[in-house]
């Protein structure tokens, strides 16, 4: 079935895996957590860190580091290590507005374009980690580098969702480069994490003849230059990959499995200790608590337009 908009929702068979290592108003009437604004923030740019010089004769292993330490940011993409959240993060989302940063999460999900190296900066100092949002499937009209896409790999408009197209993910050696470039801004902010927008575009209607071995090819590049950047990396919806890609993803971001009545596709990331970031933008904590608590997702209410306002699932 294909659906227009990004909460995509698909059928897939599942191999369970081992597991592995791991804001605007609401009525306040349900069970769960109910968050609006405080605190907003907006800064300027901080430059990237120095790659860490390595000393390969007495490199210890990951297994003999003293307990406790953790590596080096700028040194995490060479040593083939990034931050592994583990199932059951708590998370907040927030695309558009300031940042609220009062909202009480682990983690934050934001717009890597729109947000400033300080923003992140201050959040960490709150010890927090930050995910930076990048669209990799489709065109936006409105980024700072809209120019560096071709023509020929743009393709049809996403409905209701206003200057956004979508791209021909056969073309690695174009789009390569251009999503490199957009990583390495998140790497150069500070962020811990990239959220990948839009990767199930064969599953739609493109403009292109997509095929699910495209799509996958191309979600495998991005999940490389993500960590090679020392950046963890999610699977954005695209159920059907879930077999294929959970080994290459840190983490699951979804939309609407419970409405669409498919969360149980998403329990391989789950199963491998890795947590799944999941939002209701129709149905409320008291519908979708009871579904997607017993499966240990994330889940969050949100609004369409993904402000501050969240309301979380009561504690169990």
């Amino acid at each position: 079935m294909v659906r227009l908009r990004r909460a995509v929702a698909v059928a897939a068979l599942l191999v369970p895996l081992l597991s592995c290592g791991s804001g605007g108003s609401g009525d306040g009437d349900n069970a769960g957590t109910d968050e609006a604004g405080g605190a907003t923030a907006t800064a300027t740019e901080a430059a990237s860190p120095a790659p860490a010089e390595s000393e390969p004769s007495e490199e210890l292993e990951e297994s003999e580091q003293p307990a406790g330490t953790e590596q080096p940011d700028d040194a995490a993409g060479a040593a083939g290590d990034w931050w592994r959240p583990a199932a059951g993060t708590d998370w907040q989302w927030q695309l558009t507005g300031e940042i609220d940063t009062s909202v009480d999460a682990p983690v934050y999900d934001i717009d890597g374009f729109e947000t400033d190296a300080s923003v992140v900066d201050g959040l960490h100092a709150d010890g927090r980690k930050v995910i930076c949002y990048i669209n990799v499937g489709a065109f936006e009209d409105w980024r700072p580098d809209a120019a560096d896409f071709p023509d020929e790999v743009i393709g049809n408009d996403l409905a209701e969702w206003e200057g956004e197209r979508w791209l021909d993910v056969r073309r690695l050696d174009v789009l390569e480069p251009i999503m490199a470039a957009r990583f390495d801004m998140c790497a150069e902010k500070g962020f811990d994490a990239v959220e990948p927008d839009n990767m199930d575009g064969y599953d739609n209607d493109p403009g292109f003849p997509l095929t699910r071995a495209d799509q996958i090819a191309y979600n495998r590049m991005i999940a490389d230059l993500a960590h090679e950047r020392g950046l963890a990396v999610g699977l954005k919806n695209g159920l059907d990959q879930i077999d294929e890609l959970v080994d290459d993803f840190d983490f699951s971001v979804n939309e609407e499995c419970a409405h669409y009545e498919e969360c149980e596709l998403l329990t391989p990331f789950i199963e491998a200790g890795k947590p799944v970031f999941h939002v209701e933008y129709e149905m409320t904590t008291d519908e979708f608590c009871p579904i997607t608590q017993p499966l240990g997702f994330s889940s969050l209410a949100k609004n369409w337009d993904l402000d501050p306002w969240r309301e979380t699932c009561p504690a169990p």
